[in-house]
């Protein structure tokens, strides 16, 4: 395999810009990374702890080297999404599953790099596709750049992604490449909608499941493969990413319209007013065409003109108290339950423990 971090790019825009300042060394960023909520067994651990952090801060001071650009549109819009954040979960969950095995051998940190560039890239298609304002709290790209830049920096993001990829192997690649197959049919399928035949529901679990259950999935799976863990343990992790994944983003949909501002940015009604379709939405719909005069009354109110704050905080607050999302929390943490219920074949320990523990914090959620 070669190192990237051995070898200077020279082509294809490849380099940092003379402008930009050094980036700070693994030390200073160690310091200054918080692990997010669920991974507190980490961060206890004397041993596990100071490897994950500083595995994590090398993934970061990476993930600059990786999206530099000596052209200078190209370096600012790369960077753009790199330095508003981000609570890093998926490179988190590759270093923390190659503790399964070896998790000093330095392919690991190059995967969590390549999966958290996968994921960088998907967000300017995402904002591009949604219309979305802000991301991280921070305007979206294509509102700085417009939308054809942004869509060709998130290309842009997956080229580099997928030259790291290419150095770890043929097996790494071909994961990479069926994650993003299914990053793409994701978007694709929420995009046209569900068939006449189809139940918008599954087809929205469906979706989420390719958009973020697979990436989450191939995260983990990555860590493991790279560690040199025990090859059981891949379908484990795999079958834990899907379902986790899942969870997580039935948990945000819920969030949306509980009225509390989350710290992406994101302010309680944003799906509801761009029209993104969401877990208890879809329900409401459901039960409106059951008949549920209470669903039909909110759904006239959720599918009205939202353009005013007044407006949309009514239909924030008739959701809230609506029983369908106190159901969507329900079928949020059963998919959370039976993430756990797959790591059962795993050793007891603090990766296990951890897992576990996310499982459960993505459910439980206030922000």
């Amino acid at each position: 395999m070669t190192n990237s971090a051995e070898h200077s790019w020279t082509h294809a825009g490849h380099g940092l810009p003379q402008t930009v300042e050094p980036a700070p060394n693994t030390t200073a960023i160690a310091t200054g990374l918080q692990l997010p909520a669920g991974f507190a067994a980490i961060a206890g651990d004397p041993e596990l702890g100071p490897a994950i952090t500083t595995n994590l801060a090398r993934v970061e001071k990476k993930l600059r080297e990786a999206i530099s650009n000596s052209d200078p549109l190209a370096d600012a819009t790369s960077r753009h999404l790199v330095e508003a954040g981000g609570k890093r979960i998926r490179p988190l969950l590759t270093l923390l599953c190659a503790h399964l095995g070896d998790a000093s051998r330095p392919e690991v940190v190059q995967a969590a790099v390549v999966v958290e560039l996968t994921h960088l890239a998907t967000l300017y298609h995402d904002d591009v596709m949604d219309s979305a304002p802000f991301r991280r709290g921070a305007p979206t790209a294509h509102e700085v750049w417009g939308n054809s830049v942004a869509i060709l920096t998130g290309d842009l993001i997956f080229a580099r992604a997928s030259i790291l990829v290419s150095e770890l192997g043929s097996r790494a690649l071909g994961i990479q490449a069926r994650t993003f197959e299914r990053l793409c049919l994701g978007q694709l399928h929420e995009t046209v909608g569900p068939r006449e035949d189809e139940d918008a529901v599954e087809h929205y679990l469906s979706v989420i499941a390719d958009k973020t259950g697979s990436l989450v999935a191939a995260s983990g799976q990555l860590g493991a493969i790279f560690a040199g863990a025990d090859a059981a343990f891949e379908d484990v992790l795999v079958e834990y990413g899907e379902k986790v994944g899942v969870a997580f983003q039935l948990a945000d949909d819920v969030i949306d319209v509980t009225g509390v501002k989350v710290k992406s940015g994101k302010s309680p009604g944003t799906d509801l007013r761009e029209g993104v379709p969401t877990l208890p939405v879809l329900l409401l719909r459901r039960d409106a065409a059951a008949g549920d005069a209470s669903a039909s009354a909110l759904l006239e109110l959720v599918d009205g003109d939202l353009s005013s704050d007044a407006a949309l905080a009514d239909a924030v607050a008739g959701l809230r108290e609506h029983p369908v999302t106190a159901e969507s929390w329900k079928i949020a943490r059963d998919w959370s339950d039976q993430a756990i219920a797959a790591l059962a074949p795993l050793p007891e320990g603090v990766v296990k423990a951890s897992l576990t523990n996310f499982a459960h914090a993505v459910v439980d959620r206030s922000s």
